[in-house]
């Protein structure tokens, strides 16, 4: 091999290394030295029409958030944007991948989608944040894994949420109901058997889009998926949300069911 061509090698495996920012996934400090991994994924890619989508301004926040929920709970947490992570190899080494406000095209190649549903036919665990219900728009197998795929949300508003299921991990702090103020998500394409956690009263929300034959819709589900496991919340659009301690629990709960350590 000649030396341009090591080089060009080097740079090629330096490069795919750099594809995790600030590996987590070490020994976490009083929680053995075996500490379980998730990949925290927060890609936007281009619209259908190869436009530039619109992207949270919170997803910084919903990193550094994570990553504190890792270090105090004991698992490890890797941080990437770049699709060339999924592939069988490297998504083996999580208990659960967690989308964090990924939207459009997160995904350039067959082989990475193929990835994903090997990662979840093996039994993997995934977790979806707000407007990852609006990642990958056209491929009906991700609308079935999550539950639905986006279709609107009127203006950022409060409404009541009713916690519907109070003994879930990601509910089990809350009460019967919770005040909150955000986005309101309407999703299609919903699969029958999802376990529903939250539901939103949406009777107060002015939008003439909204569907007149129900007061309240689902915010947040989880369900078991070709061996695998999803859990979803709408929640979650403003980067202030991440210190909230009552979300942050959600999320905690959700990233603790995927991962298959709380039932």
């Amino acid at each position: 091999m000649s030396i341009r061509a090591m080089l060009k090698t080097s740079f090629t495996s330096l490069a795919a290394l750099g594809l995790l920012v600030g590996s987590g996934c070490k020994t976490v400090p009083g929680h053995g030295t075996e500490p379980a991994c998730i990949l925290l994924y927060t890609r936007n890619g281009l619209t259908l029409d190869g436009k530039k989508g619109f992207v949270h301004d919170n997803i910084g926040s919903s990193v550094e958030a994570i990553k504190k929920l890792g270090a105090e709970n004991g698992f490890g947490v890797d941080v990437s944007d770049d699709p060339q992570v999924f592939t069988d190899a490297n998504l083996k080494k999580y208990k659960a991948l967690v989308f964090s406000n990924t939207n459009n095209e997160v995904f350039d190649t067959e082989e990475q989608k193929k990835a994903l549903q090997s990662y979840v036919h093996a039994g993997g665990g995934i977790v979806a944040i707000h407007s990852a219900c609006a990642m990958m728009r056209n491929w009906p197998w991700m609308w079935q894994l999550m539950g639905g795929t986006f279709d609107f949300h009127p203006k950022l508003q409060p409404f009541t949420i009713k916690v519907v299921d109070r003994k879930h991990p990601s509910t089990a702090h809350l009460g019967e109901t919770w005040e909150w103020t955000d986005e309101f998500y309407f999703l299609k394409e919903m699969p029958e058997g999802l376990h529903v956690l939250l539901v939103g009263d949406h009777s107060k929300i002015e939008d003439k889009r909204i569907p007149k034959d129900a007061t309240s819709r689902p915010l947040s589900w989880c369900h078991e998926f070709e061996g695998g496991r999803c859990w979803f919340t709408a929640l979650g659009h403003k980067k202030e949300h991440y210190s909230d301690p009552n979300l942050m629990k959600h999320i905690l709960g959700g990233i603790q069911w995927a991962m298959g350590g709380k039932k």
